[in-house]
């Protein structure tokens, strides 16, 4: 195995692979040590925009087998809910349609402008990638830090935390069952297929979120509040517009892809961050403390 990436995160308990430090922008002129490595599929973890996957292609032109990693957020169903709209039944298999705008986030995110992965399975398709739509992945690790938006208000001891109706299904995947998934697409002769990873059953927001506190041994309260009095990082406990709940079926079935336990890799994730916390944890609660005082 060769690894190809910036050398910024590299943790000291990874396995003793090849590692091989560059810019994707630089890859072409790096072609004489991956064509001496020669290898004989590869996984492109981090296609943002179509030049992205040009540059990965042409750079690896002679390789046979490709698994590409896409997201949730080329379906209709996403855009609608950025524009906090309703557009699609729940739940999004792969036939679901996609979302008819591209470049969700230009002008909205800084360096995202051109970020679409409808783009980047434009280009990977057509050479007979296997593409996987991951949804929101949590785990050890994360550097989004999925539960943080209550784990921070439990690490200064907040005892009520104001919550919204808590009812928006979203769909989830643990990162070591997504690298089973990629796992499998190598072995599986399954080219050409585009398939949702993610999990069986989608639990509602206030769900979710009581079983952070319980992975947490937390006695906190969700306390409900007004949608229009939620903190920022707490919007999306809220009444929300689409559900992004999404089906594993074909995954399950051409590549006999398994989820682990919900609640066992939820309890492994919160107890990794909890102690891990963030270096910058925001630590203002004033807005909770505007919105507790309204109830």
């Amino acid at each position: 195995m060769l690894v190809v990436h910036r050398g910024v995160l590299e943790p000291g308990d990874m396995p003793q692979v090849g590692h091989l430090h560059c810019e994707r922008a630089d890859l072409a002129s790096h072609r004489a040590a991956l064509d001496a490595f020669a290898p004989e599929a590869a996984i492109d973890c981090r296609a943002l925009t179509r030049r992205d996957a040009e540059l990965a292609l042409e750079a690896l032109p002679d390789v046979k087998r490709w698994v590409v990693i896409s997201s949730v957020d080329v379906y209709r169903a996403f855009g609608a809910l950025n524009n906090e709209a309703e557009t699609d039944p729940v739940p999004l298999d792969e036939g679901s349609p996609v979302r008819p705008e591209r470049y969700p986030y230009r002008g909205k995110m800084p360096g995202m402008d051109d970020y679409d992965k409808l783009d980047v399975e434009d280009v990977y398709l057509p050479r007979g990638a296997t593409v996987l739509r991951l949804p929101m992945v949590y785990g050890e690790h994360d550097y989004q830090r999925r539960e943080e938006f209550l784990l921070r208000r439990l690490r200064a001891g907040r005892k009520r935390i104001p919550f919204g109706a808590g009812t928006w299904l979203t769909c989830r995947a643990y990162v070591r069952d997504v690298g089973g998934a990629v796992r499998l697409a190598l072995r599986k002769p399954v080219a050409g297929q585009v398939m949702n990873i993610c999990e069986d059953r989608s639990y509602s927001m206030r769900m979710w979120s009581r079983m952070i506190l319980e992975a947490a041994e937390s006695d906190a309260d969700l306390v409900r509040v007004p949608d229009e009095l939620l903190p920022e990082d707490l919007k999306f406990t809220g009444n929300m517009s689409q559900h992004i709940a999404a089906s594993a079926q074909r995954a399950r079935s051409l590549l006999g892809w398994t989820t682990s336990d919900p609640f066992e890799t939820l309890r492994t994730t919160v107890r990794w961050h909890l102690a891990n916390p963030p270096p910058d944890a925001e630590d203002d609660f004033s807005a909770d403390d505007r919105a507790l005082e309204s109830v």
